[in-house]
């Protein structure tokens, strides 16, 4: 039974991402075979929140896809700092739902007038920052009133993921994209994984992935810091191992986020190297099998997002509106 308008939202995800990658298949097809006659020296991120861990789910698809370096941009070296970046021959993608926050806005201006070729993956369509790029790719996640961000992440995501594929001519993960809605509805009928009985008394953990797999793990701590008042921090797996394995010794609460691409073997011994020294693991996985593995990281988080809706109102949390959160940031 579907309680809260974030959960609602988030069911909506398969929908409208279905509409978006219609909608923006022209769009991208033309930004796609730009990026390939003249490839961005680098490409730059920008983004807050949920739209700045979008972005590194966004700089591990990039790379691996297409050796491009691709990086986090510190918005207030613009906004605070006064500063210009030489961005000449650079794509900047700048991510935002609302499109209003100064720093974004004052980050998107500077790149345009660095020499970087801006490109803004917006939610609001009418929002100002589109006066401040070149090309806006609507994300057509429709309004989103929960504080939450839920469909609206997922549909970055897939806005992403295609333009990647745009970009590479990638067969296989064109074809993927295709189904990509219908993978997402599965993920929605799926059994529940993450159970309220999993977090009753956890106050602190950690979520671990690798590759695009750690790109969604930020995303998910920040979903159990917002609405669940979890302590949840996001880490590598292998990053995890270099010094913070030692707090698993007092039976800290482990979220395994595993994603069966090229890091799956690796990931899973450094997962059971985690186990022996006495972590608690609450094992996540992509529900539907055969998922094209750049897909799979977006099956598995359209599950969590249903699932942790209901943590929160098993804590007595409206994950409607957390307190102290507002939909909308403006940041300098």
């Amino acid at each position: 039974m579907v309680t809260t308008v974030m959960e609602a939202e988030a069911r909506e995800a398969p929908q409208r991402i279905a509409e978006q990658l219609r909608a923006n298949a022209k769009t991208m097809s033309r930004l796609g075979e730009r990026l390939r006659h003249s490839p961005p020296r680098f490409v730059m991120i920008v983004g807050r929140g949920s739209s700045d861990h979008a972005g590194v789910f966004a700089k591990y698809l990039i790379e691996i896809e297409t050796g491009t370096p691709t990086f986090s941009a510190a918005p207030s070296v613009s906004s605070v700092y006064g500063r210009q970046l030489n961005l000449e021959g650079a794509l900047v993608l700048v991510i935002s739902q609302s499109g209003r926050s100064p720093d974004i806005l004052a980050q998107a201006r500077m790149a345009k007038e660095s020499g970087a070729y801006t490109v803004a993956l917006l939610n609001d369509e009418n929002a100002p920052i589109k006066e401040e790029v070149d090309l806006v790719i609507p994300l057509k996640a429709g309004p989103e009133k929960a504080v939450a961000a839920t469909k609206s992440y997922l549909a970055t995501l897939s806005a992403v993921l295609q333009l990647v594929a745009h970009w590479t001519g990638d067969k296989a993960l064109c074809e993927a994209l295709e189904e990509l809605p219908k993978t997402l509805q599965s993920a929605i009928r799926a059994e529940i994984q993450l159970r309220p009985e999993d977090l009753a008394s956890v106050q602190n953990l950690v979520v671990l992935g690798r590759g695009p797999g750690y790109g969604i793990t930020r995303e998910l701590a920040l979903k159990l810091k917002e609405v669940c008042n979890i302590h949840a921090e996001s880490y590598s797996s292998a990053e995890f191992l270099h010094g913070p394995v030692t707090l698993v010794e007092g039976k800290l609460t482990v979220v395994n986020v595993p994603i069966e691409d090229e890091s799956f073997p690796a990931h899973s011994e450094q997962v059971d190297e985690i186990r022996r020294r006495g972590a608690a693991l609450i094992n996540l996985h992509v529900p539907s099998k055969g998922v094209h593995p750049r897909i799979a990281p977006l099956a598995l988080l359209q599950r969590f997002y249903i699932d942790v809706a209901h943590v929160a109102v098993s804590r007595g949390i409206n994950p409607d509106e957390p307190v102290g959160l507002k939909k909308i940031t403006r940041t300098v």
